[in-house]
């Protein structure tokens, strides 16, 4: 009885622990403060002045940086 306990208790810990590292690990990473020196932009983050692509509208005549769309 008391080995069944003990062996219950020590699955749940290693579940816990398992959790544990499972969170840590797939966090987000921490945010950096880059300087703006660099000239980066990284892809994700929203351009400034660029309204959101709307689907229902028709395609957009000026050049952009984007790749054509395959047809």
């Amino acid at each position: 009885m008391l080995s069944t306990l003990l062996v219950l208790c020590a699955v749940f810990v290693g579940l816990l622990v398992l959790l544990a590292l499972i969170v840590s690990l797939s966090a987000r990473p921490a945010t950096v403060a880059r300087s703006s020196a660099t000239g980066r932009t990284e892809p994700w983050v929203a351009q400034a002045g660029r309204p959101h692509p709307d689907a229902w509208a028709p395609l957009n005549t000026t050049t952009t940086s984007e790749l054509p769309a395959a047809r």
